[in-house]
């Protein structure tokens, strides 16, 4: 039995957008909940999240049986913890803070087994082989791995194409807030240079015929479709919820 399908690195492929909401509670029974609801993927995330291998674990397990399917941030390119996530389950990987082509390298490898790569063969006790029922599976998992990277600083738009030209990344997300605050205009990602530098970025990652994705949670997500943006992450499962906490509390207390 080969290791199943990446249901988001085929969607990738097609020509429509893919929504999706950043999963920020650390919590199976929330992860569960959001990924019950349409949007196209979630994303756990290891970096800014309570998250650690465990609740990771225990998130995508939450979500096996969702339409929705699940990525994840790790906190860190590091090969050990990009072990132990693929380890777990994931199929979709993002990597924070990328600024060179010899960083992607070297995450690209960490992402497939040898004699192409570096990740550890442990798969007979791990949760992606379904604990030894995928026999195939170090044979076809190299296949279904998708690595996103993200380009969120000014070293990484400089090094944005020779990133691109590296074989095995999927797609580049850019990160706005982290790039607004590198570029000098700390909480203004509106500022025009980042728009301007935002879109250039998200059509040279087209061109280059990788996928771009975004956050966007605001009323930017018109102008980064139509720069070419694939992938945008709309929502935040945290910010849904305090949203909506504060939304009917102002209700009421208005009622008074």
């Amino acid at each position: 039995m080969p290791a199943p399908i990446n249901m988001f690195k085929r969607a990738l492929k097609g020509d429509k957008p893919l929504f999706g909401c950043w999963l920020s509670l650390a919590d199976a029974g929330a992860a569960e909940i959001v990924g019950s609801t349409g949007f196209d993927w979630v994303l756990i995330d290891g970096e800014h999240a309570p998250n650690d291998i465990r609740s990771i674990r225990a998130q995508l397990s939450a979500l096996q049986n969702s339409a929705s399917p699940a990525l994840v941030r790790v906190p860190i390119g590091e090969t050990w913890v990009i072990k132990q996530v693929l380890d777990v389950g994931a199929q979709t990987i993002m990597v924070p803070m990328v600024e060179s082509a010899d960083q992607a390298r070297d995450l690209v490898r960490a992402c497939t087994y040898p004699p192409t790569g570096t990740r550890g063969v442990g798969a007979a006790a791990a949760r992606a082989t379904r604990f030894g029922a995928i026999g195939d599976y170090v044979t076809t998992a190299d296949d279904q791995i998708c690595l996103l990277v993200q380009v969120e600083s000014r070293a990484g738009i400089a090094a944005l194409d020779e990133i691109l030209a590296v074989d095995g990344i999927d797609g580049v997300f850019i990160g706005p807030a982290d790039l607004s605050t590198d570029m000098g205009f700390k909480g203004n990602v509106d500022a025009p240079e980042v728009q301007d530098t935002i879109r250039d970025a998200l059509q040279r990652i087209a061109a280059a015929g990788k996928a771009p994705g975004i956050m966007s949670l605001g009323d930017k997500t018109p102008a980064y479709l139509d720069a070419g943006a694939t992938f945008l992450a709309v929502g935040i499962d945290v910010v849904l919820l305090v949203r909506g906490a504060r939304d009917m509390v102002a209700k009421w207390q208005d009622a008074d």
